[in-house]
């Protein structure tokens, strides 16, 4: 079987109820370390095993395992309500994105433990994943649309449990019963990209039990996402290139860089180009076949962050000159990185539940997806993905807005090629306590973004939304456009 599909199945990955709980059952705690992995510093935690379910309408189905850690809050006599990262994808571990930005978490972790459950499917979390082969993932080109529909049929068949129960409904049961378990009064939610989603519905269906909500890149519940990825990157990239030109240095440096975008664009489309390039992980220089679908997979990734935004018009400009290297080992990175991070089956099981049966096929513009530099080839993945794959139970009031007068913290950036900032208004439309705030220049995700720490401590402190001070958030740094590899202009 070709495992090539796998790379675009990856890179399609956005970001990203069932009756009453069981009788809460208790969960011990045992000391830990909690780490990204060997080699890397780990973080003292307090750790343990909850037994659910499979299906909680069912007590009687088979058990999952969650995994849940609790790093203690820096105050020996904390506050009763914790704090809970919830992470995107759909696909990542929880205890995995805390420690990718747990700096910015530490003004909140003063007063408050941080509570960390992998979702079910997720992490350490009963993970619900199919076996990739690395070097197919980057080596193997030729592949089809029923290559797709072939491995998801092995993927489903070597899941160890239902997918149908993989799904946020679900998810957010296993979250009220862990709170219950350890005895929190209450939980202050922050959910990131499809983790904003979880984090709305937990606010939701258990409102007594939510304190704050804090959502970062808003996936709004009216939102069906598919069909807006490919057009919503393209405006994102349209943006940074307007910006180069309008930059004096850039412009310069990068003459016409929106001509020469769609010159790669093309040229790419009608066929891939050989590239010699590192490996990741040996450093081997590896021969690569580099496609428009690995160009395309590239250069959303590359916008997600304000960071990588710099090195675009960079990379760009030596595509158009034929060095198509750097975005080919920007590629590589991001497929083996995604294929450690994300479970595939998980994944699967959000958009084909809460995603894609709720499309609207008269609403979606063919033309511009495929004006778009992804062109249409994702929403056809996931569209064919989605006819093999089960859907689960969705709770009626699902992809409603969240009417509530809790306190909600709302994050986007004007950059952000996946969740844009006209999304957080969506959400916000019934939201009686809420401020949104966003990042100029900013791509996907604010947490770390200068002072935001600080700004979410606060706001967690007092639970109040509409009397932040922001204004340190108005004298952040934006990374300036790299003119060659040695970076910047001084």
């Amino acid at each position: 079987m070709n495992k090539n599909t796998v790379r675009h199945i990856l890179l399609t990955f956005v970001l990203f109820a069932a009756s009453s709980l069981a009788q809460a059952q208790a969960l011990e705690l045992e000391d830990c370390r909690i780490s990204i992995g060997p080699g890397y510093p780990g973080t003292k935690a307090r750790c343990g095993t909850m037994l659910r379910p499979e299906n909680p309408d069912d007590p009687a189905s088979p058990q999952i395992e969650l995994r849940v850690a609790v790093v203690p809050a820096l105050n020996l006599v904390p506050e009763t309500d914790a704090f809970v990262p919830i992470a995107g994808g759909p696909g990542q571990g929880s205890v995995e994105f805390y420690l990718s930005v747990r700096g910015a978490l530490e003004g909140v972790r003063r007063n408050r433990d941080i509570l960390l459950v992998d979702q079910r499917g997720t992490g350490e979390s009963s993970r619900m994943d199919c076996p990739v082969d690395d070097e197919a993932l980057l080596f193997e080109t030729d592949f089809t649309l029923e290559d797709t529909m072939t491995y998801m049929e092995e993927c489903l068949d070597s899941l160890p449990h239902d997918p149908r129960y993989f799904t946020t409904s679900v998810a957010v049961t296993d979250l009220e019963a862990v709170r219950e378990a350890l005895g929190y009064t209450q939980l202050n939610l922050y959910g990131v990209s499809y983790g904003s989603r979880v984090a709305q519905h937990f606010a939701r269906r258990y409102p007594d039990s939510t304190r704050t909500v804090i959502i970062d890149g808003v996936v709004p519940p009216q939102i069906a996402l598919g069909p807006e990825i490919a057009t919503e990157s393209q405006k994102a990239v349209d943006n940074i290139l307007a910006r180069c030109r309008e930059d004096a240095l850039c412009n310069e440096r990068f003459p016409d860089i929106e001509a020469t975008f769609a010159r790669v664009v093309a040229e790419l489309r009608e066929g891939p180009v050989q590239v010699s390039v590192p490996h990741p992980n040996t450093g081997r220089i590896e021969e690569l076949t580099f496609s428009d679908a690995q160009f395309g997979g590239a250069v959303r990734l590359l916008v997600y962050n304000a960071n990588t935004i710099a090195l675009l018009p960079l990379f760009v400009h030596e595509a158009g000159q034929g060095n198509y290297a750097p975005l080919a080992a920007q590629f590589m990175q991001i497929a083996i990185s995604m294929t450690d991070a994300l479970a595939i089956g998980m994944h699967n099981a959000v958009m084909c539940t809460e995603d894609m049966p709720f499309l609207e096929s008269e609403a979606i513009d063919h033309d511009a997806i495929a004006a778009s530099y992804m062109g249409p080839f994702q929403l056809e993945m996931l569209e064919a993905m989605c006819d093999i794959w089960p859907a689960g139970p969705i709770d009626d009031d699902f992809k409603q807005p969240v009417a509530t007068e809790l306190p909600f913290l709302l994050l986007s950036g004007d950059a952000d090629p996946i969740t844009p900032p006209r999304y957080a208004e969506m959400a916000a439309t019934e939201l009686g306590h809420a401020t949104h705030l966003i990042g100029r220049h900013q791509g996907h995700g604010q947490i770390t973004v200068r002072c935001m720490g600080r700004v979410v401590a606060k706001f967690v402190e007092t639970s109040n939304a509409l009397d932040l001070d922001t204004e340190c958030l108005e004298r952040s740094f934006v990374t300036p456009f790299f003119l060659d590899f040695a970076g910047p202009a001084p």
